[in-house]
């Protein structure tokens, strides 16, 4: 028996049948993140995401972005692959909204990416993962053999300044890097991978929704983002990106 799922007035569709798409960011962190993510401070990190993948896929690809948040990632990637088609994944449905009209090649799910993906055998040229969580037994039965997964992660020195004058931040954990490639191992092997760091310039309100729009806005309390003197004026933004090829 076949099934439909209705498309959102927001322009997102849901295949969480059985479940309400509730978790994830809140309206309060999707509104920071794209009031952050337009000001262009992370604009580097879109640019080598987009530019790894565009190396190894087609102009026609299709590419999926799993933990897609707003979409600013994926409309990166099809913004260099003038024929391309976007899909992204997140559970958020705040996100979503944002995420549907990112980009006019790109379409938004509702989905749990840790849950087999919707997606049949061999369906993706790209799979994007940035700064999400990861299925790598799913990432790698949806991509094609010549496909790509683009992995980017903070490094230990990724917002350095603002974690050390908010100690309630989420840290790095020292062990990302080991845990990343004991779980990507068995299906995927690294092609290339490339460091961005770079000095950025915040300006109070940048502080407050770099804050804002990560899980540690649930730990810093008001008082400590109210108090200017915890919110440095220039943060280090470091992170890697790994283009792997399926095994």
């Amino acid at each position: 028996m076949g099934h439909t799922f209705d498309i959102a007035r927001h322009g997102y569709a849901s295949l969480l049948t059985g479940t309400r798409a509730t978790s994830g960011d809140d309206a309060a962190m999707v509104q920071a993140r794209a009031r952050f993510l337009s000001a262009g401070t992370y604009a580097p990190i879109r640019e080598v995401g987009a530019r790894l993948a565009a190396d190894a896929v087609s102009e026609q690809a299709t590419v999926v972005d799993a933990g897609c948040g707003t979409g600013y990632y994926l409309a990166g990637v099809l913004d260099q692959l003038s024929g391309a088609r976007g899909l992204g994944l997140d559970t958020s449905v705040r996100a979503l909204r944002s995420a549907a009209r990112a980009h006019e090649r790109g379409a938004a799910v509702a989905w749990d990416v840790f849950r087999p993906l919707p997606l049949v055998d061999g369906a993706a040229d790209a799979v994007l993962n940035v700064f999400a969580p990861r299925n790598p037994a799913e990432f790698h039965r949806v991509l094609r053999p010549t496909g790509r997964l683009i992995v980017v992660r903070p490094t230990g020195r990724h917002l350095a300044e603002l974690r050390g004058r908010l100690p309630a931040m989420v840290t790095i954990d020292p062990a990302k890097e080991h845990r990343l490639h004991r779980a990507l191992d068995p299906f995927f092997e690294a092609s290339v991978t490339e460091q961005v760091e770079y000095p950025a310039t915040l300006s109070r309100l940048d502080a407050l929704d770099l804050v804002a729009m990560t899980p540690s806005a649930r730990h810093v309390s008001r008082a400590d983002l109210n108090d200017g003197r915890f919110l440095p004026d220039q943060v280090t933004v470091s992170v890697l990106a790994t283009a792997y090829q399926p095994r």
